[in-house]
C-alpha cells in the first residue's frame, strides 16, 4: 500500500491508516472514504493527474488503530515519497495526519479549511472523509473547508 493518483501532483492528499478494504486492495482511499474523497476531488475540479493520495502508515495498523510510534516508524519512507513526488501542498486528512506532519499545529477542527504556511510544501488540513460519516455537523464541517480549499485553489498560479 504505497500511493495512487499522479506521477506529478501538485496536490498530495496523505491520509492516517489503511483501512481493510485498502489492505485487500493495496491501495490507498478505495473504501467508503475513499469515494468521498474522490468526489471530493472531481469537485474541485481536479484529475487524477493533479493529486496524489497516501497514507502515513504504510499498513494496516493491529485493531486499526493509529500509532504515534509507528508514525514516527513510516515517517522517512513519507518524508521520502514528499520528496519525490514534489507537491505544491499538501493536505493531511485527520486529527493524527496533521500531527504526523505537523506535531505543533492546533487541533485538527481549529486547523482544517486554513492554509498552515511556513513550511514547504504547506500544509492545508482537512478533516477526515470518514468524519463526514459520523454527523450532520462534521458533513457541514467538510463541506465548508472543501469550500475553502477550493476558494485557495483558484488564487494558486497552478
Amino acid at each position: 500500500m504505497v500511493y495512487r493518483g499522479g506521477i506529478a501532483p501538485r496536490l498530495v492528499f496523505v491520509g492516517e491508516a489503511p483501512g481493510a478494504e485498502e489492505d485487500r486492495q493495496g491501495r490507498p482511499f478505495v473504501g467508503r472514504s475513499g469515494r468521498i474523497l474522490d468526489a471530493a476531488i472531481a469537485d474541485l475540479g481536479l484529475e487524477e493527474a493533479d493529486v496524489g493520495i497516501l497514507n502515513v502508515l504504510k499498513c494496516r495498523p493491529p485493531q486499526n488503530r493509529f500509532d504515534p510510534a509507528a508514525a514516527r516508524t513510516c515517517r522517512p519512507y513519507l518524508d521520502r515519497q514528499l520528496e519525490l513526488l514534489r507537491p505544491r501542498v499538501v493536505i493531511p486528512l485527520g486529527a493524527s495526519a496533521l500531527k504526523a506532519l505537523d506535531p505543533a499545529s492546533p487541533p485538527v477542527l481549529r486547523a482544517a479549511g486554513t492554509l498552515r504556511g511556513g513550511r514547504e510544501p504547506p500544509l492545508f488540513p482537512l478533516v477526515h472523509p470518514a468524519a463526514s460519516l459520523r454527523s450532520a455537523r462534521l458533513r457541514a464541517r467538510w463541506q465548508a473547508d472543501l469550500a475553502a480549499l477550493s476558494a485557495w485553489l483558484r488564487t494558486r498560479p497552478f
